[in-house]
């Protein structure tokens, strides 16, 4: 039986955790405020100064637990893992495909049929169900747009085109994001894709659950035994982890934009928790950012059939079967990596 194991997210300024028995104990002011039994824990998060005992960390490190690092505001920082599991030669055979263009391409590919697809699937629902007959219009034409080129994505494309082709969607279904919001409060105006800051609220959010969808992914990736660093469709940069960038793609539409879209349109998530700094962007409050992991972690739990196992798991489980998927094609067990296109 498959088990998504939960995260455990941080947010309190000063909290302190250490291992007790075989719980972790959650601090803050030197009383306990949370304990959980570590067998249920995969993972985690802390965000801005929250402080760890050396036992607590050497605990996770021996069972597999992944520890990372992120700013208050969701930007990771640092990692920390334990001896790495898997084989080598997997390593070694994905350090061989990198390296190796018509390899690189492939993976690549897939990894941007399974984005557009999703695009797809989000615009189209979103069409279908919409009130606004011009909105309407515009979301199923980027839909078709995508669908036909989706159909006939030349199998002769470089490395190189086939970005520049995930680059050419990515900004058609950005351009018709506004759209698919249907709250009338200006705060929640999107405009277009910003980051590194966010200029309005909707990317605030988006940017935030992205950090969160990386690191669930760099997880997937270090667990399957896969270097997390070493992409097909991302190339190499320092600090940056390609593949669970590469595998991250698939899951953007389907796991991120649909929840912040539907904490928008269900009145959800409240303009006054956003504040714009001067030159520092648009920034979420405490009580906002902790919303959105709640939801976050509550979407993870939704049961999906996968598309190509045809199996019932959760949602969070599936980035772990992709990084499997991707490391079972890496040893030759497969002729293909199947992305996951949700229907």
């Amino acid at each position: 039986m498959k088990h998504h194991l939960n995260t455990l997210y941080v947010f309190t300024q000063g909290a302190y955790l250490r291992k007790e028995s075989e719980t972790v104990v959650v601090r803050i002011q030197k009383q306990p405020k949370l304990r959980l039994p570590l067998l249920n824990i995969g993972a985690i998060v802390c965000f801005g100064r929250v402080g760890m005992s050396p036992y607590l960390m050497g605990h996770c490190g021996q069972k597999g637990i992944a520890i990372s690092y992120l700013t208050e505001h969701g930007r990771f920082l640092a990692a920390v893992n334990g001896f790495t599991p898997g084989n080598v030669l997997l390593r070694r055979e994905q350090y061989r495909r990198a390296d190796d263009v018509d390899s690189s391409k492939e993976i690549a590919k897939s990894c941007v049929i399974g984005k557009l697809a999703n695009y797809r699937t989000v615009l189209r629902r979103a069409a279908r169900e919409h009130s606004n007959p011009e909105k309407q219009d515009r979301l199923t034409k980027v839909a078709n747009r995508i669908d036909m080129a989706l159909r006939t994505l030349d199998p002769t494309l470089t490395l190189d085109q086939l970005r520049g082709v995930e680059g050419e969607y990515s900004a058609e279904y950005f351009g018709v994001f506004n759209d698919l919001i249907t709250s009338s409060n200006e705060v929640f105006v999107f405009s277009g894709r910003t980051r590194r800051p966010p200029q309005d609220a909707v990317n605030a959010m988006l940017s935030f659950l992205y950090s969160m969808l990386a690191n669930d992914l760099r997880s997937a990736c270090e667990a399957a035994g896969l270097d997390a660093a070493v992409g097909f469709l991302h190339r190499d940069r320092p600090g940056r982890p390609g593949l669970a960038l590469d595998l991250m793609e698939e899951f953007r539409a389907v796991l991120v934009d649909r929840l912040v879209l539907s904490l928008i349109n269900r009145g959800q998530v409240k303009p006054t928790g956003f504040q714009t700094d001067p030159g520092k962007g648009v920034r979420m409050d405490e009580p906002t950012r902790k919303l959105l992991v709640s939801t976050f972690q509550k979407r993870k739990q939704e049961t999906v059939t996968h598309p190509f196992l045809n199996e019932k798991m959760t949602l969070g489980l599936v980035p772990h079967i992709q990084a499997r998927l991707l490391a079972r094609h890496l040893r030759g067990d497969s002729d293909a990596y199947p992305p996951f296109a949700w229907k």
